[in-house]
């Protein structure tokens, strides 16, 4: 116990949570900006800095690289040491790191105002910060790696070890691909299934294996109980491994790219589908006996609201993935409904409670509110399932408007209403993100807890 406390920087994982809540932040207000612009309100519409086009891409960005990749990242940093016994390789690489992400997230943004974004869907960081990122994406597998082959010659890695390493390698290759050959060297249709690739596969094979990795370490440690099946926990990873690569395509459906490429891409978004209900099967028995948790544990609240999220997301992936079903559904708002399901519902809820567990052991407070608690996870859980339901249902409408010929405008004019409820789904999420944030802030001024009691939730959390 001793040895694990020592080995641990309690300040670069408290840095990744306070960096991952201001891009949060800047996403938030980026995407509520650019929901307005739907509604005919959008205020900035004569600033060309500040295009509609551009502050939706700030807003996807800032979510994927300054929230996401933060906030998973103060996953890692806390869980490696505890599994392996060693810290990462250099304490002063892994601040090197912290800080040149935050740099990048920033060039990025000031990069895509100014209007020097790529034409590739989630990877419009400019040309000028991919080497960058490249890099620093080696510099994290540097730094992580060693430990865990360290780990490895001494017993068995523990399953959530296989999501890092699997991540930290696969990211590598995955960015390079999107980002350089598109771009580059592989022109027209065969360039877009490249990008296909690389729009599912930086959530794939960076966000899922981190995200899953971090569940297999922190449910188990919550509710005093081993993982129901660690057999069926590595099946989830080969099959994650397997045939998340192959489904990116199926972006481009009905599109120039060969048959057999699309219906791959099918079969493989369908058999994810069938991967991800054994993984929500084995945590579920893992829970199985234990279900107060689920209303008196916030954290565990979190992590299996997300978990039902990312089963329906897949579940609406199978089926949206069909040909028929693309005819009616593509370049619609159920798209984007599907988008916000997982990146939010299931990899941010996750983070969230991630932070719930964390931040009273890196502040040593108690936190500062439960009703606080209830009411963030309330708002945050009722706005997006509203969101969702709302573009989902203005998806099948302006499909079936498109389908029937009917002029474009009248798709616009059926969906507006929606679009307000979007806009103010999208409040609901921004008053219980800043609620959390505000129990954060009053948590980390409190005063310092009994340490008898902080020794013991730390003995339970390693």
């Amino acid at each position: 116990m001793e040895h694990r406390e020592n080995i641990m920087d309690y300040n670069i994982v408290k840095a990744h949570i306070l960096a991952a809540l201001l891009f949060l932040g800047v996403s938030l207000i980026a995407g509520l900006l650019y929901s307005l612009q739907f509604t005919g309100d959008y205020p900035f519409r004569s600033v060309e800095f500040l295009s509609p086009g551009k502050i939706r891409m700030l807003h996807t960005n800032a979510v994927a690289y300054g929230w996401l990749l933060n906030g998973l990242l103060a996953g890692v940093y806390w869980v490696v040491p505890r599994l392996t016994g060693y810290p990462p390789l250099s304490r002063a690489l892994s601040w090197f790191i912290f800080w040149v992400l935050q740099l990048l997230v920033l060039a990025t943004a000031v990069g895509i105002l100014a209007g020097y974004a790529q034409a590739i869907e989630w990877g419009e960081t400019p040309i000028f910060v991919d080497p960058f990122i490249t890099l620093g994406l080696i510099l994290l597998a540097v730094n992580f790696v060693p430990p865990i082959i360290r780990a490895g010659k001494d017993a068995p890695l523990y399953v959530s070890l296989w999501y890092f390493t699997g991540a930290l390698v696969w990211v590598i290759l995955v960015y390079i691909m999107g980002n350089y050959l598109p771009q580059f060297f592989v022109p027209g249709a065969a360039g877009a299934a490249i990008t296909g690739n690389f729009i599912h596969d930086l959530v794939g094979l960076l966000v899922t294996p981190l995200g899953w990795g971090l569940m297999y370490f922190f449910v188990p440690i919550i509710i005093g109980r081993p993982i129901w099946s660690h057999s069926l926990s590595l099946m989830g990873f080969w099959g994650l491994a397997f045939f998340y690569p192959m489904q990116g395509l199926h972006h481009f459906m009905w599109s120039p790219v060969p048959m057999y490429v699309q219906y791959s891409a099918v079969v493989a978004t369908i058999a994810i589908e069938v991967v991800v209900t054994t993984v929500l099967a084995n945590f579920i028995l893992t829970l199985r006996g234990n279900g107060d948790y689920l209303r008196h544990n916030f954290p565990i609240r979190w992590f299996y609201t997300g978990m039902i999220f990312y089963w329906i997301t897949c579940f609406q992936c199978a089926i949206q993935v069909t040909l028929t079903v693309q005819k009616l559904i593509h370049f619609t708002d159920w798209v984007v409904g599907h988008s916000h399901l997982v990146m939010f519902g299931v990899f941010s809820f996750w983070i969230i409670g991630m932070i719930t567990e964390l931040w009273p052991r890196l502040t040593q407070n108690q936190w500062y509110s439960e009703r606080l608690h209830s009411w963030a996870y309330w708002l945050n859980t009722l706005g997006l399932a509203l969101m969702f339901i709302t573009l989902t249902i203005a998806g099948v409408v302006q499909g079936v408007t498109w389908w029937g010929l009917n002029h474009f405008m009248d798709s616009v004019v059926f969906s507006l209403p929606f679009w307000y409820v979007r806009t103010i789904s999208g409040l609901m999420i921004i008053a219980g993100i800043a609620i959390f944030v505000f129990n954060m802030w009053m948590t980390a001024r409190g005063h310092v807890r009994d340490e008898a009691r902080l020794a013991q939730e730390q003995t339970v959390a390693t």
